[in-house]
């Protein structure tokens, strides 16, 4: 090949990358991905039914094999892979993916456990009632053709679509920088909405617009074709629909079945929306594995044709309302599902439009059908009546008519001299039988042309007046809805419209499984925990790092908080359920919050309602309600306020009435709790006043039961010293008091 035959073209890169790009861009934006406005198709979708017409597979008429469909479908139509062109025709034939299917299949089509179809040789299929309706004038030049990609042929624009396909089955697509997700409506509503733009938009005289609040009231949400429950509010659902962009919440629909002698289970009968629920299932059980769904013992799948989950709470004491609120959240029992109506406007532009623009566009398209087929019709009765003329005169002039056709050489040039025929005229007499040569012919011609005048009159009065049009198009709108609106099976509103649910507090302790541990916290401030509440003698045995020891060991279980109380006077909250497991020796507290160089002066376990007093080595301290102690982030909270020199050294729970302080000076004091006030925040009032010393140990006690401690290290024999002895130690707070009794322990704790 010679260079002659190459054009060299010098261009810059970024010039004819980009250039290429676009042109690929638009390709996928108007011939794959987004549906036209107007009849709510891809082209795919448009060549399946156009070929399945052409086909002739009627409602009424035999299925033909989907291998027939699919091969005439890309040998005329569509250039491109079997499977993807067999993928669509089975959507459309599917009840749980379509709300309104397009397409009648015969054998498996797949299922909403997400298992495929079988091959296309062993399906059938052919056209629903709604795909007649959406082809419906199609031979009637209701729409423009244009070649089909090999030029032998030719193909729809856009089908008539006598049918709002475009919100009635929802469309998603993903093109190149923009993508569309419309879900399914009612079309029941549709109808409603759309005879409400033409009664009050397109027909009276001073026409008032229909509000975006009017169109909620007669469509007040998506209808799915698996049903569930539409949980959004309608300031939601109406913004979405005003602006075009927003997302729906669908939830599952479920009951609680009673079982006898006060068990249950729940029931979910509906799914979400293009949830499969075979995966659905499999969520649950892995959640169920790691002890994520605590309230739930069990699922199973009891389904047949309908949808029947049957879920098994591990209490019946559950609140099945709790249980499901847990189940919404980890799971595809609640999903979104997307608006975005970006659709080709005029087939061409693609453009995110409002709920009303689409409506209105649907009228638009139909006003043009309606045109178009009264001219085409109009045409049809102009040539019959021109025929018919001829047939009268050839009727009235009937010998000589058969001894112009008998002797003449060119009869018809004859005729048209003769009777001042046309040459369409002329034709049609020549090309009569002779069966039509009776009386009786004559009277029905006459009455043919009467009927058809009449008609052409009607026809004529229609293109020339806007609002008749208009009223054929409420008469078409309201012939749909006796169709396919809410009064037939398929037409029934599917997915229940709820209000946004209320919000359920879901226990903290329902979430996790719970089950006792025990926590170990170190001098070196690592921490672990190990299932069970183990005895003494197996704590004595637990092991530490070298160098390491024991500091804080105590009983928990997975749902309880833990309290870390700090030299810096704040408060770290640890999730006994996140703290490290196993044999190993933990983690450090300080990769889990914020301590800085505060040092861990002890750790507690929170209970809601419980008062603690705290307490800083000036002496210096007050009571303070465990709910305010509780932080939300790693940094903790901040409430005992110790100024330089001084550091935060007691927390203890309040469990008693009285208070005994010592300090490292061997002064013991003891008060009423009732002395103490109740502050969330500060440094707390004096406790006990010092001279050269500062605060050892606190305990809070009941009176009545004497005070004890611990003696030795052992922890295993205690001393109480109670009233009136004890007395002698009372004296009101802020004191200095006095020297413990004898044998108190040397190290200044109550503990040993």
């Amino acid at each position: 090949m010679t260079d002659a035959a190459f054009e060299i073209l010098d261009k810059q890169l970024a010039d004819a990358l980009g250039e290429r790009y676009l042109s690929y861009a638009l390709s996928t934006i108007v011939s794959r991905s987004l549906p036209d406005v107007r009849d709510g198709l891809k082209p795919v979708h448009r060549r399946l039914l156009f070929a399945m017409n052409q086909l002739k597979l009627d409602p009424n008429t035999m299925p033909k094999k989907s291998a027939r469909v699919v091969g005439d479908v890309i040998g005329k139509f569509h250039p491109h892979g079997d499977q993807s062109v067999y993928d669509a025709l089975v959507r459309l034939a599917q009840d749980f993916a379509a709300r309104y299917p397009l397409v009648e299949g015969q054998g498996n089509f797949g299922n909403i456990d997400g298992d495929n179809a079988a091959a296309m040789r062993y399906t059938e299929a052919k056209l629903t009632a709604v795909a007649k309706a959406m082809l419906d004038g199609i031979d009637e030049d209701a729409i423009d053709m244009r070649p089909t990609y090999d030029g032998e042929g030719e193909e729809p624009i856009v089908l008539p679509a006598a049918f709002p396909n475009l919100l009635a089955n929802g469309a998603a697509g993903i093109a190149v920088g923009m993508a569309t997700s419309i879900p399914p409506h009612n079309v029941g509503e549709l109808c409603d909405a759309l005879r409400l733009i033409v009664d009050r938009e397109l027909l009276p005289a001073n026409p008032k617009p229909v509000t975006v609040d009017d169109l909620v009231t007669l469509i007040p949400g998506p209808d799915f074709p698996t049903g569930g429950v539409l949980v959004e509010s309608r300031d939601t659902v109406r913004e979405a629909y005003r602006t075009g962009r927003g997302s729906f919440r669908i939830r599952a629909k479920w009951a609680k079945e009673p079982l006898g002698q006060g068990t249950w289970q729940v029931v979910v009968t509906e799914i979400p929306y293009q949830v499969q629920k075979s995966r659905l299932i499999e969520k649950m059980a892995e959640l169920l594995a790691e002890k994520k769904l605590p309230l739930l013992e069990d699922v199973r799948d009891e389904s047949a044709e309908d949808i029947r989950l049957v879920l098994v709470p591990k209490s019946r004491n559950v609140d099945p309302a709790v249980l499901m609120e847990q189940l919404f959240r980890h799971t595809d029992l609640e999903t979104r599902f997307s608006l975005n109506m970006n659709v080709l406007d005029g087939g061409l532009v693609p453009r995110v439009m409002t709920l009303h623009e689409v409506l209105h566009a649907f009228l638009d398209h139909r006003r043009d059908v309606l045109e178009r087929r009264s001219r085409h019709r109009l045409g049809k009765i102009d040539h019959r009546l021109e025929v018919l003329a001829g047939y009268l005169i050839a009727y009235l002039n009937l010998d000589e008519v058969i001894r112009i056709i008998r002797e003449e050489d060119e009869p018809k040039q004859e005729l048209m001299r003769t009777f001042s025929l046309t040459d369409v005229q002329a034709e049609a007499i020549l090309n009569m039988r002779l069966r039509s040569l009776r009386k009786l012919e004559e009277f029905e011609l006459r009455k043919e042309h009467e009927a058809l005048t009449r008609e052409r009159a009607e026809l004529a009065a229609l293109l020339e007046d806007p609002k008749k049009r208009w009223k054929a198009i409420g008469a078409e709108i309201a012939d749909m809805k006796k169709k396919f609106g809410q009064a037939t099976a398929l037409g029934a509103r599917r997915t229940e419209v709820a209000d946004a649910p209320a919000e359920i507090v879901v226990p903290v302790d329902a979430l996790i499984e719970r089950e006792p541990i025990t926590v170990f916290l170190s001098e070196k401030g690592w921490i672990r925990a190990v299932a069970k509440h183990l005895p003494p003698a197996e704590v004595a045995e637990a092991k530490y790092k070298e160098g390491d020891g024991e500091r804080f060991v105590l009983h928990a279980e997975t749902t309880d908080k833990l309290l870390v109380f700090a030299s810096n006077g704040k408060f770290y909250t640890l999730s006994a359920d996140k703290l490290p497991r196993g044999r190993g020796f933990g983690e450090p507290v300080r990769l889990m919050v914020d301590l800085g160089d505060a040092e861990i002066m002890t750790v507690l376990r929170y209970r809601p309602g419980q008062k603690l007093v705290v307490a800083s080595s000036d002496g210096r301290g007050f009571q303070v309600p465990a709910d305010e102690v509780i932080a939300q982030t790693r940094a903790g909270k901040q409430v005992l306020n110790v100024g330089d020199g001084v550091t935060a050294m007691v927390a203890v729970p309040v469990d008693g009435d009285a208070i005994a302080v010592i300090g490292n000076n061997r002064k013991l004091l003891v008060f009423k709790l009732e002395e103490l006030p109740e502050m969330a925040r500060g440094k707390g009032v004096t406790l006990q006043k010092y001279k050269d010393a500062s605060l050892s140990d606190l305990k809070v006690f009941t009176l009545a039961d004497g005070l004890s401690w611990q003696l030795g290290g052992s922890g295993e024999r205690t001393r109480t010293v109670t009233l009136p002895e004890l007395s002698g130690w009372m004296l009101s707070r802020a004191s200095q008091g006095k020297l413990p009794p004898t044998g108190f322990p040397k190290n200044n704790k109550f503990s040993g």
